[in-house]
């Protein structure tokens, strides 16, 4: 590792309540020169940082970035070079669908120190907030977790319907926008029309919304217009276990 360089923390902040941050992620805001975060992390939790510590805004929303990935590789690194602590605080957990393994890899090329400090993902924290185990020993022994957006720079999609179709449960993480599309494909490999599904918007925060049809219903459903991202979506047996399992009395609930 370079001599005199500094240590970059790639830090899951967990699903946007910042209580959900893990003692170790806490410990990486507070330790940080300079912060580099997303668009999905709490204030709150941008508050625990040091005074004279730099805060740098990376956000992401659809079609609108505020920096490239490249660049923001290249910012860890150039800060750490400098002989900085850089925390960068992701929302979820960094390495899944964080793009944390590439900024990982930038750094270790360049022989910069980091430590990955996982994060609560959404994809079991908003189900969980909806009432909606994602694994159940009658519905469902196993789940699958897969993107709503697909690559652009592949020859092919990134996702196998023909697979996900097969899920017990099933999550898609940024799909909201694809939603159609996402139903579309999962019908067409011979997923069940009457399947239960919930969009669950902001899990774990106070704007927390939920909307439970199936697979049949969910595209017409007005509800779903008023959703804004970021947007879980769980597909499978164990969405009916919700009206047993609801256990947040502020949820704006929908259906």
């Amino acid at each position: 590792m370079g001599g005199d360089y500094g240590k970059v923390y790639l830090t899951g902040a967990g699903p946007g309540d910042p209580k959900l941050i893990t003692v170790r992620g806490l410990e990486s805001i507070r330790l940080a020169d300079v912060i580099v975060y997303d668009r999905l992390v709490s204030g709150e939790l941008i508050k625990e940082a040091r005074k004279d510590a730099e805060l740098i805004y990376v956000g992401k929303a659809s079609g609108r970035h505020t920096l490239k990935q490249e660049d923001i590789n290249a910012l860890l690194a150039e800060r750490a070079m400098r002989g900085l602590t850089v925390t960068r605080l992701k929302g979820g957990d960094p390495f899944v669908f964080g793009r944390g393994g590439e900024e990982a890899a930038h750094l270790a090329e360049r022989g910069i120190a980091f430590e990955i400090v996982p994060g609560i993902s959404s994809c079991i924290a908003a189900p969980a907030y909806a009432g909606i185990p994602v694994t159940h020993r009658k519905l469902a022994a196993s789940f699958a977790v897969i993107t709503g957006h697909e690559c652009t720079d592949k020859d092919s999609a990134c996702v196998d319907w023909a697979w996900a179709a097969g899920a017990e449960t099933l999550v898609v993480l940024m799909g909201l926008a694809q939603l159609p599309y996402i139903v579309e494909q999962l019908l067409g490999n011979d997923k069940a029309p009457s399947t239960p599904v919930a969009l669950v918007q902001s899990g774990s925060c106070s704007e927390q919304r939920t909307v439970v049809g199936t697979l049949r219903t969910i595209t017409s459903q007005p509800e779903v217009e008023e959703l804004v991202s970021p947007v879980a979506i769980v597909i499978g047996p164990v969405v009916t276990m919700r009206d047993k399992l609801k256990w947040r009395a502020v949820e704006a609930v929908l259906n």
